[in-house]
């Protein structure tokens, strides 16, 4: 249920709606925007009757919400989100331009690429310390080795750092090093640790499952949220489809009905979607295109050499290229870089 108060509605009343709300036996959470104040009521709301808070004079009208996400609603929170990832704005007509290689190799390689790509106008550098693999014979990750090897790329550029989460056994490292923990597809509904997530005080990438629904994905969103910690970024990567030339589909459809679903920002991963680096420039210009918040791309400085995923990565001169062709297209759609 969410209550809709009046414009000019006083700081004193909107206290005691909320208390009111809490008496009923349901926690408020309150939003106030530039052109009206909400407040999502979040709870068992079947046995209340909301002609117990219409009576109330600073009260416009009262919703009743029929999706299962309530946090992640974009009824609970009409304007956008911008999520603050150390500095670097996430959300509404900023563009996050997240790059780096699939997997940490070494520091000279990390260090390069870090330093390539912010030539070229990234603002996150991405790497992957710990990476899940579909066999289990092939390269795993440096592990915490790696993960020092990005701090060290951040205190070389500035750049915020992201990397993947898989176990709740590094959660407290990555807490505390991480700019923006990402929690890749394979992990999307692993619930125990999106609840631990929610306890956290770094944003939250959260990426599709191969198979999940707009549904499924939001409600994992919601886990992390109803945990505590609302900073999440949803990253639409592709999902498994009948294709079998590409890697995977990319759903660039995501874009405009996750924006109309929630308030929560959305970036996109043309690389892992196709698989190949060819696909990356045509999939980014029209995930922008769309409204995406931001891209991740994979850029490696010797791809034909990489441990992991070296076919679908760019090489820096290509990333620059492609950042050229951003720079154009932004605009358009009211994001600037």
């Amino acid at each position: 249920m969410i209550i809709v108060l009046k414009p000019r509605t006083s700081q004193e009343q909107i206290k005691k709606m909320e208390n009111q709300i809490i008496r009923r036996g349901l926690t408020p959470h309150t939003v106030i925007g530039e052109e009206m104040t909400i407040i999502g009521c979040i709870g068992d709301t079947t046995k209340i009757d909301s002609k117990l808070f219409e009576v109330n004079e600073c009260v416009e009208k009262i919703m009743h919400v029929q999706e299962p996400y309530k946090l992640a609603n974009r009824a609970f929170h009409p304007e956008d989100s911008v999520i603050d990832v150390s500095g670097v704005k996430v959300g509404g007509d900023h563009l996050a331009l997240i790059a780096g290689p699939c997997s940490v190799e070494s520091e000279e390689q990390v260090i390069g690429i870090a330093k390539a790509i912010k030539a070229a106008g990234a603002n996150m550098l991405r790497g992957g310390a710990f990476k899940p693999r579909t066999s289990p014979y092939a390269f795993q990750g440096m592990g915490l080795d790696g993960l020092k090897i990005l701090c060290a790329a951040r205190e070389e550029t500035g750049l915020p750092i992201v990397t993947e989460l898989m176990s709740l056994e590094y959660l407290e490292a990555f807490d505390e090093n991480v700019d923006l923990i990402q929690i890749g597809a394979r992990n999307m509904q692993n619930f125990d640790l999106l609840k631990h997530l929610g306890q956290t005080k770094r944003p939250i990438l959260l990426k599709r499952g191969l198979n999940a629904t707009y549904e499924e994905w939001i409600m994992a969103a919601e886990y992390i949220m109803a945990a505590g910690n609302e900073n999440v970024i949803l990253c639409e990567r592709g999902v498994r489809t009948f294709e079998s030339y590409t890697r995977n589909t990319l759903d660039l459809q995501a874009i405009p009905v996750i924006k109309s679903l929630t308030h929560l920002p959305i970036v996109v991963d043309p690389s892992h979607a196709g698989g190949k680096w060819w696909l990356v420039e045509p999939m980014a210009k029209a995930a922008v295109a769309a409204g995406a918040d931001g891209l991740m791309v994979e850029v490696h400085n010797d791809p034909e050499n990489a441990l992991c995923d070296g076919a679908q990565s760019l090489k820096p001169e290509k990333y620059d290229m492609l950042l050229n062709s951003i720079s154009k297209i932004a605009p358009v759609v009211g994001k600037s870089l």
